[in-house]
């Protein structure tokens, strides 16, 4: 069996690529290499496609048939809330476009199982400790509103011509599973941290008023490895035939503040985290945890590594890296 992973020569797209090698899988990736590398992937077969791309149907309509795609993994997005709230119409042709086009061709192509990426921006600012996954839909920025219409179109290609689909709403992912593979994006908080600090400047910290107990923002904060294998649990998932839930919250049900990251990144390093605080970024919520129950219960998945886990293996693959830090 093959699987078509979009948006696999990223961040956790690499991971995933990676463990389906390691379990014996074929690959074969598609990727505008914007914040990918095609080193991240090996010698894996790639497609260097935009999904929003006016060609992207037929493109990926002639990938699936010549490699045989069975199922894909869709992560090829934009995911930057402060951008999507500035460019949103962009992000509605990249995101919403991307999936629609995507999901087109394996209409064509007769590709059937589709674990799609989604996002605990799904929810917007629910006023509860836990999140579940009954409470989506309110979204409050314009990328989580494009995931919103994401799960509604895998669900509607399901009504229409049984596209077996999930969706995998992951809250704040960091970490590395091999020291190579760590975020090359400086898209995320710790990256960001780490960027700073190699600059030799002080990390920023966007809002210390939120009502929260040190005023910064609270998420749930998963180790990369945990969710990539997270989305090969859901890919066998879509091999039963009772598949009572299409959404999982993928977490580990404990919040950390941007303060604590922040901090637990000083001890692992030994550096000064002393931050500069700045206005509040807009579209960003106060608290977001997610209770990681049904997944746990339905897929048999449960996140292993806690902050401190995280945040080391993210140091080390930072200092493996080209951008090191002394």
């Amino acid at each position: 069996m093959t699987i078509l992973v979009t948006g696999g020569a990223g961040y956790i797209g690499a991971h995933v690529v990676r463990l389906l090698r390691q379990r014996g899988e074929r690959v074969v990736v598609v990727d505008d290499l914007s914040t990918g590398s095609a080193s991240r992937i090996g010698d894996e077969p790639l497609v260097r496609l935009d999904l929003a791309a006016p060609e992207a149907v037929a493109v990926l309509t002639d990938a699936m048939l010549e490699h045989k795609v069975a199922a894909v993994i869709h992560f090829a997005a934009r995911k930057q809330v402060g951008e999507s709230v500035a460019k949103p119409a962009w992000y509605y042709q990249q995101n919403v476009g991307g999936m629609a086009n995507l999901v087109q061709a394996m209409e064509n192509a007769r590709v059937d199982r589709l674990v799609f990426s989604s996002s605990a921006a799904t929810y917007g600012q629910p006023d509860v400790g836990l999140v579940t996954e009954d409470m989506a839909g309110a979204a409050i920025n314009p990328y989580g509103e494009t995931k919103v219409i994401g799960e509604w179109l895998g669900r509607a290609a399901g009504v229409a011509w049984g596209c077996r689909f999930v969706a995998l709403r992951y809250f704040n992912v960091a970490g590395a599973g091999w020291p190579e593979l760590g975020d090359p994006a400086v898209l995320n908080l710790v990256p960001m941290v780490l960027d700073k600090l190699e600059l030799g400047e002080k990390p920023r910290v966007f809002g210390d008023d939120y009502p929260t107990p040190d005023g910064t923002c609270i998420r749930d904060y998963i180790h990369v490895l945990d969710l990539a294998k997270a989305h090969l649990a859901a890919l066998d998932y879509l091999d039963q035939e009772e598949r009572p839930h299409d959404a999982f919250n993928v977490g580990t049900g404990t919040g950390s503040s941007v303060k604590e990251v922040i901090d637990e990144i000083g001890r692992a390093s030994g550096l000064d985290v002393t931050s500069e605080v700045l206005p509040r970024r807009a579209g960003d919520p106060a608290r977001l945890v997610g209770s990681p129950e049904l997944i746990e219960k339905t897929l048999g998945w449960r996140a292993e590594a806690g902050l401190s886990e995280i945040i080391a293996s993210a140091w080390e693959a930072w200092q493996t890296g080209p951008r090191h830090i002394g």
